[in-house]
């Protein structure tokens, strides 16, 4: 399942640039994520890998042509804009390239003196998406989560029949995904309250809420009508990166029937700008397992691998600052801390699930996990769950409550791996500010 362990996961390991040694960097020699940016307004974005507290031009690495065999061919992948060219190649040239920049970078490199003039800030840095993403699919894997929501309308029944059975998902909406720091219009649409015997209305979203997800980007597609096994799945995967996928529950609560969701969900999706490589997170894998009485997969969605090492232990944290708190230089609050070993599913059988009716993958596709609530208090991975469907209200720090997102606050998602003896491997932060709504006229409402 995924890589095994090699020379870049050594926890010894130190780099020439100083920052990526220090303790809880996030972007230690053993991470080396990769983004689309730019030094500044001046320059196009191109391709970039992180290393401490600074970014590798891999546009201008490829340019002195470093390498050889398949590393050569996958910074050659680099000279664009975007990482479509580098997915769309194989898990073995990912591999070639991550060796030869981890051995660039390491401490005593011969190449310290070349690669310096390519290193820029990331604090200066602007990003952009990391590839141009044909199709988003957003899955609902946390049982935790199901289990919550589904108590508040059926109490006497949370999951539905399939839940345990089939990994629940839908296609959502490509065009409205950005990456972090892009604010976005709060979404106007038709409600239409419970108990309200009149016509909907149309207008601005009251209910208005956040996501903790990851999401996963393909790299190595498959052809239509050709099956993705199991065994294969997680070599599809280029990495993966923080989702926010931001639901208005108001328009959720009068649309979803009997399609599911449509204009709650498709206004705006948040993706933090680094990819972490399945490769990196290879030392934090855990075991699959289920509650026991609980089916098993269907031989399809079953491996001995999944079984062993099919889970990663990643840490996941949701936080949230307003307009009020950040002009009195308040800390930001801690909405909820989860995990994504929780998840009911994993990565290579939503891979595997996705193909089996012969639907093509293609390199850049994002396939978000769903909300990725943990089983405890404190582990609430939306306000949904946090306030009871807006029953009780989450009471802030610097004397504010929020039932659901106000304008102005803004939500930062943040993820990290951790063990003992190893470096912390961080996927940087996803953030977004809530704006006031664009108008309607008089004829829209």
């Amino acid at each position: 399942m995924g890589a095994a362990l090699n020379e870049t996961h050594d926890p010894n390991l130190q780099s020439w640039i100083a920052s990526a040694n220090e303790p809880d960097s996030g972007f230690p020699i053993q991470n080396l994520p990769f983004a689309v940016f730019r030094p500044d307004e001046t320059a196009s974005f191109r391709p970039g890998v992180a290393i401490g507290d600074r970014i590798l031009d891999l546009q201008a690495l490829a340019d002195l042509r470093p390498f050889y065999g398949l590393a050569a061919r996958a910074l050659e992948a680099c000279k664009g804009q975007r990482l479509n060219a580098l997915m769309a190649l194989s898990s073995a040239h990912w591999s070639a390239l991550r060796l030869e920049l981890s051995r660039a970078l390491r401490l005593g490199s011969a190449m310290a003196d070349r690669l310096q003039p390519l290193l820029s800030a990331q604090s200066d840095a602007q990003f952009d998406l990391p590839a141009r993403i044909g199709d988003y699919t957003d899955f609902y894997i946390s049982i935790h989560h199901a289990s919550a929501v589904g108590s508040l309308f059926r109490p006497d029944n949370p999951l539905l029949p399939n839940y345990k059975w089939v990994p629940i998902g839908y296609h959502g909406r490509a065009s409205s995904i950005s990456v972090s720091g892009s604010d976005f219009a709060r979404p106007c649409g038709q409600t239409k309250p419970a108990g309200n015997p009149g016509p909907p209305q149309v207008g601005p979203s009251q209910r208005l809420d956040y996501e903790l997800e990851l999401g996963a980007f393909i790299g190595t597609g498959n052809p239509m009508g050709r099956r993705i096994r199991i065994e294969d799945a997680e070599s599809h995967v280029f990495g993966l990166c923080l989702l926010n996928d931001w639901s208005a529950r108001d328009l959720q609560a009068w649309e979803y029937q009997p399609l599911g969701p449509f204009l709650a969900k498709n206004f705006a999706t948040t993706i933090s700008p680094w990819l972490v490589s399945m490769e990196a997170l290879t030392p934090f894998r855990c075991p699959f397992a289920r509650a026991s009485g609980d089916p098993s997969p269907l031989p399809y969605l079953s491996s001995t691998d999944n079984d062993s090492s099919g889970s990663i232990d990643i840490e996941l944290e949701v936080w949230i600052t307003t307009q009020r708190s950040r002009e009195a230089d308040e800390q930001p609050f801690l909405l909820g801390r989860s995990n994504f070993r929780h998840a009911y599913w994993t990565l290579a059988q939503l891979v595997t699930h996705h193909t089996v009716n012969g639907c093509n993958l293609q390199p850049g596709d994002l396939l978000g996990t769903g909300t990725l609530s943990g089983p405890g208090a404190g582990q609430e991975g939306s306000l949904l769950e946090l306030t009871l469907g807006g029953k009780q209200a989450v009471q802030l720090p610097w004397g504010e409550q929020r039932l659901f997102l106000e304008d102005f606050d803004e939500i930062t998602l943040k993820a990290v791996c951790r063990k003992a003896g190893y470096p912390s491997i961080s996927f940087g932060g996803c953030s977004a500010r809530v704006l006031p709504p664009l108008p309607l006229t008089s004829t829209e409402r």
